[in-house]
């Protein structure tokens, strides 16, 4: 799949700028609720129009503002599961699922694609069921053979898990997994939970405010995020306003100390970031060590936070519990980060 996006949309006090590129594969849109990323899926579904813009999908135009082109909703071949998965109550999962080919109007092609989708989604003994009688993850699948069954070139997922407890996100996070890789075609995934787009996106962007602010690899995202905003929507927990001091230093304002960072330091850093379970003890001070002042813990059951001063804001450590009990309840004086963990943000 080759799908590229670069939309504007003003939206009253807010203005939407998305730009993204995708040539395959699960592809993730990671931001916080309201950044726009719901939006853009809507625009690329054609549900909703842009201002201005193109949106280009394996070379066909859907839309461009230019040229005048904007494709019906039925026209893109694009497959959009809606959070609530929006099953028709009143009929029965055959029926839901044959309302995804009301343009196959051969009985026998309409019967041999229900047949591979029941199939794909183990859904042979659920087909006389109505909504009501399925559970989260039958749900799911019904919804998403409703949507294949029509053989989208694009699939599109909106929060697919965000309705649902932890437990059950997790249970139906590994079946949509086993889902994706039967279905072998290409997908979109929208979601505010940084885990899930790790796990499921190899490639992704991250979108703030109606803009992004970062996009590459998983790996890339994670460790060079490049904003504040990115750093903070992956899972930073320590973040300063900052300002360039040295070549490969900077000052952390809320935290009044210089950092040293491993590599150098751009003359538009603006903060600082921290992951939390970077740090480690150390003897005493030193280049990039903080000492433990006026510390508070905060136990979970897996884990420990450990939060601590640092000039006129409180930094926090985070320990997993099986090394926690270590320190048999006693904390070091003193933490390090190495300049591999300062990541220098603007």
């Amino acid at each position: 799949m080759s799908l590229s996006v670069h939309i504007e949309k003003d939206l009253g006090d807010f203005h939407l700028r998305a730009d993204l590129e995708t040539t395959g594969g699960v592809f993730g849109v990671l931001g916080a609720s309201g950044c726009g990323k719901s939006y853009t899926l809507k625009c690329i579904a054609g549900i909703e129009t842009p201002d201005r813009g193109s949106i280009v999908l394996d070379g066909v135009t859907l839309f461009d503002a230019g040229k005048g082109v904007n494709l019906r909703p039925q026209q893109r071949q694009v497959g959009y599961l809606f959070q609530n998965y929006a099953l028709f109550p009143n009929m029965n999962v055959r029926k839901n699922i044959l309302c995804g080919m009301h343009r196959e109007r051969n009985r026998a092609q309409r019967q041999r694609r229900l047949d591979e989708v029941a199939a794909m989604f183990q859904l042979e003994g659920l087909m006389e069921h109505r909504p009501y009688q399925l559970s989260g993850g039958q749900a799911q699948r019904v919804a998403l053979a409703r949507i294949l069954v029509n053989q989208p070139r694009l699939l599109m997922l909106d929060e697919p898990f965000s309705a649902l407890d932890s437990y059950l996100r997790t249970k139906l996070q590994w079946e949509m997994q086993e889902v994706l890789s039967r279905f072998g075609q290409d997908v979109l995934l929208v979601t505010h939970d940084r885990d899930e787009a790790y796990r499921f996106c190899p490639q992704m962007v991250i979108m703030d405010q109606g803009h992004v602010v970062a996009g590459g690899s998983r790996e890339a995202v994670f460790d060079h995020p490049q904003t504040a905003a990115a750093a903070a929507i992956t899972g930073c927990k320590n973040l300063s306003p900052a300002q360039k001091n040295g070549p490969y230093t900077l000052y952390a304002r809320d935290w009044e100390t210089t950092l040293t960072a491993a590599e150098p330091v751009g003359e538009d850093v603006a903060a600082v970031g921290l992951r939390a379970h970077f740090f480690t003890p150390v003897e005493g001070p030193g280049e990039n060590v903080f000492p433990l002042t006026d510390p508070h813990v905060n136990e979970a059951p897996f884990s420990v936070s450990v939060y601590f001063q640092a000039g006129n804001a409180r930094i926090r450590w985070e320990i997993d519990r099986s090394r926690w009990a270590e320190y048999q309840g006693k904390l070091p004086r003193y933490l390090r980060i190495a300049p591999e963990g300062v990541m220098a943000l603007r």
